[in-house]
């Protein structure tokens, strides 16, 4: 997918109340850029840390920049999670992910209490695909949730609840960390949710995560990553 153009350089001065971050740009300017992502973004909206902000003239905006990367250990994050499933569906569609090829797509399925971000099809099988966003990772190895998640743990239950039902339920885990070689669930952030992941995934529900490959001008999926939930 690709970011908006011209991206602007700056260093993170800190983030506050969620979506607020100071940006410092390379001629000194301070601005404020709304930051969409409401995780804690704990490894990645450190001050000091170089970022990529762009602008938006629309009048109607409160805020006129956007952060949509930040640099960490060398390596560009997105962390613009309103993107997260655009880069999903791109990817869905070109068939860069292997086990849905050629699978007909619909957007926010509604199922049970939740809206599930995918609905896929193909001949007589039906997928439920819900996307979670991955910013965090330690020791090679990312980890989600980096805060705890009852949205998410409902996700879960939804999707194995789907199993039971026909269909097939696939979690997927958009890594944003270029290091990562694997993926575990967060344990010590959200033991419930990683008590459900493995639950579910017990229960027939797919774990899928796939890396991706980020630069100043596109984010788009690269690599799957294996699931390790020992």
């Amino acid at each position: 997918m690709r970011l908006p153009a011209p991206l602007i350089e700056g260093r993170l001065l800190k983030r506050y109340k969620r979506f607020f971050a100071d940006v410092e740009l390379t001629d000194g300017t301070v601005v404020t850029a709304h930051t969409p992502n409401t995780g804690s973004m704990s490894q990645c909206a450190v001050p000091g840390y170089p970022v990529l902000i762009s602008a938006n003239a629309d009048p109607r905006r409160k805020l006129k920049y956007t952060l949509e990367l930040i640099r960490v250990n060398g390596r560009w994050v997105d962390t613009h999670t309103q993107r997260t499933n655009r880069i999903v569906e791109e990817a869905l569609q070109a068939d860069k992910i292997a086990e849905f090829a050629g699978y007909r797509l619909q957007r926010e399925f509604r199922y049970g209490a939740s809206r599930i971000d995918f609905y896929l099809e193909k001949a007589e099988e039906k997928v439920l695909l819900e996307v979670k966003n991955v910013t965090l990772c330690e020791n090679s190895v990312a980890r989600f949730p980096d805060a705890v998640t009852t949205r998410g743990q409902k996700h879960l239950l939804e999707l194995q609840d789907a199993v039971t039902h026909g269909y097939r339920g696939v979690i997927f885990f958009l890594v944003q960390r270029a290091e990562a070689t694997s993926f575990s669930p967060a344990d010590e952030i959200d033991p419930e949710y990683g008590r459900l992941l493995r639950e579910v995934v017990a229960a027939g529900v797919l774990p899928l995560a796939y890396k991706t490959l980020v630069s100043p001008q596109e984010s788009r999926v690269g690599l799957r990553v294996p699931v390790v939930l020992a």
